[in-house]
């Protein structure tokens, strides 16, 4: 059974999610007041035009919220090689040593990132360097080249100043990396446009967008209705931009992605399934992580003490599936109190698509997103196959706006 399901997942062809996406319905910037943006609100067989505003009241009595706090960081850097030579643009995508986030954005004086490199082709050789001014000091950072991994490389920096820590010389020298698809550079505006406004947790190179529609005030009445709030952490990559080449996605490699969930968040999601209350997820970020404890804790069932916590890409197509979702968190909670751990840590390659099953997830906040991505799998997935493309439809010919900046929807059974 999981074998003709794996096979018939990996034969799906990517052409079958395509539509016609003009230039002109991608969102440039957001609306001055996000809350403001439309909303397709799809229930059952249904698709509605709303206001995002309108979430509070649309959302089932007794729900959870679970967003998504990552906050993204200034990760493009622009360097050029001496004598006026050429430009060279380092893009860091995730922290090779030290390999923890927290503690990466805390050294002082050295670190090294896994690196997409623009112009990779003129630097050859050799360190490239520019001055900084932090704190009214000029501070000198280099950057050295020191191995290759696939399409990217290692990039060790290094800085003259034992009391500057990285995190202040990405804010400092450090561009936010907005999407390619934009057509735009970046812009000041987007250092406040492009983060949620609970954002608080660095090491993104995108934003989970789904919640930049979020205002305070918004979530002010969503806790007014009584409706939970609470935060994980994934590390959104700049796989999430990667267009599926292949005709069929069985040969399209999902990227690794970092996940942090509490083992307070843990327990209550346990309890909430264990209740039957429904649980809505803020992002696809949020969906990929909340899906991945399934697997995570169907591991723990077979092998109590892994080496990692890792889900890979094909995990839901292929492994038997023997416990129930709240057996599977159990298992999660007692790992991680075996291990005296207060936090899960791990990383996902989730591929969620037509043919998954979805275990906790009851509904999603999400944005339109590109033809022909993962992205636009995960919500066919969700609302079946026979529907995503109407919903698509719904949108064009009202004149949403689409992609990161654009306008959202909330998707429930």
């Amino acid at each position: 059974m999981n074998e003709r399901l794996k096979e018939k997942v990996r034969s799906l062809r990517i052409s079958d999610y395509n539509y016609c996406l003009p230039d002109e319905r991608i969102a440039k910037h957001p609306l001055a007041r996000r809350e403001q943006c439309k909303l397709l609100y799809h229930h059952g067989d249904v698709n509605e035009e709303r206001h995002f505003y309108d979430v509070p009241s649309l959302l089932p009595p007794k729900t959870m919220l679970v967003v998504n706090n990552t906050r993204v960081i200034n990760a493009r850097l622009r360097f050029r090689k001496p004598n006026g030579g050429a430009a060279i643009e380092i893009f860091c995508l995730e922290p090779e040593t030290p390999h923890d986030y927290e503690q990466v954005f805390q050294t002082t004086e050295r670190c090294s990132w896994i690196c997409l490199v623009g112009n990779n082709k003129r630097w050859k050789e050799g360190d490239l360097s520019q001055s900084v001014e932090v704190d009214g000091k000029a501070v000198t950072l280099r950057a050295r080249r020191t191995d290759r991994r696939g399409n990217s490389f290692v990039v060790e920096f290094s800085w003259d100043n034992p009391d500057v820590t990285f995190a202040t010389l990405l804010t400092a020298t450090g561009e936010i990396p907005i999407p390619p698809y934009l057509n735009r550079g970046t812009e000041e505006s987007d250092s406040v446009d492009y983060q949620t406004v609970y954002s608080h947790i660095d090491g993104s190179v995108a934003a989970p967008t789904a919640g930049l529609h979020f205002t305070p005030e918004l979530l002010e009445e969503c806790d007014r209705r009584g409706i939970a709030r609470r935060e994980l952490t994934l590390h959104v990559g700049a796989g999430t931009f990667q267009p599926v080449k292949s005709e069929s996605i069985g040969e399209h490699e999902m990227h690794y992605e970092f996940i942090s969930v509490p083992r307070d968040l843990i327990c209550e999601l346990l309890e909430h399934k264990r209740q039957g209350r429904p649980l809505v997820a803020v992002g696809t970020t949020s969906v990929r992580t909340l899906e991945s404890l399934y697997y995570i804790g169907q591991t723990l069932e077979d092998n109590p003490a892994p080496s990692e916590i890792t889900v890979l890409q094909w995990m839901p197509y292929e492994t038997p599936c023997a416990i129930s979702t709240e057996k599977a968190l159990q298992n999660i909670v007692d790992y991680l109190d075996r291990n005296g751990m207060n936090q899960l840590l791990g990383s996902t390659q989730l591929m969620i698509a037509p043919g998954f099953r979805y275990r906790l997830v009851d509904g999603m906040i999400t944005n339109f997103h590109q033809p022909q991505s993962t992205l636009l799998l995960l919500v066919a997935a969700f609302v079946g196959e026979d529907k995503w493309r109407g919903m698509y439809d719904f949108a064009l010919a009202r004149d949403f706006r689409f992609l990161s900046y654009g306008d959202g929807s909330l998707l429930l059974p």
